[in-house]
């Protein structure tokens, strides 16, 4: 076991160290902004308890979104601005992968260029349609 501050009790190894991680990639991404990294949770020699350690430490931030696309996708972010936890599941909500992204946005929740793109020409087109006129 290993104690990161005083007072807030002992963590395992494991955890302790991703959390050192967490550290040092938020460190990192405060000094580029654009940098994006993950730590893959199922790579890791972390069981449950080493899982739930680290979401009482992370904590719970402001965001929580829920993706759906080829099963469950949640993405909360922590209470350390930067750092979200990624939870991947099957339809039947079993864990597939799990991870801590760092980065300001994840990837997963920015809209694609072509996807913008489709979306700015469809309300155009819906804009023009004859049933689409402005009330005076």
């Amino acid at each position: 076991m290993d104690t990161l501050s005083p007072g807030a009790g002992p963590i395992d190894a494991p955890a302790a160290a991703v959390l050192r991680e967490v550290v040092a990639r938020l460190q990192r991404l405060a000094r580029e902004p654009d940098f994006s990294d993950a730590i893959d949770l199922h790579s890791l020699p972390l069981g449950e308890s080493g899982r739930e350690q680290l979401r009482q430490r992370l904590g719970q931030g402001e965001v929580d979104c829920a993706l759906q696309v080829a099963g469950a996708t949640r993405i909360c972010e922590t209470a350390y601005a930067g750092a979200w936890w990624v939870r991947h599941a099957d339809a039947d909500d079993r864990t597939q992968h799990e991870q801590i992204v760092i980065a300001r946005v994840p990837a997963l929740l920015l809209a694609h260029s072509d996807d913008i793109g489709d979306a700015a020409r469809r309300l155009a087109e819906e804009l023009a349609a004859p049933a689409c006129q402005e009330i005076s």
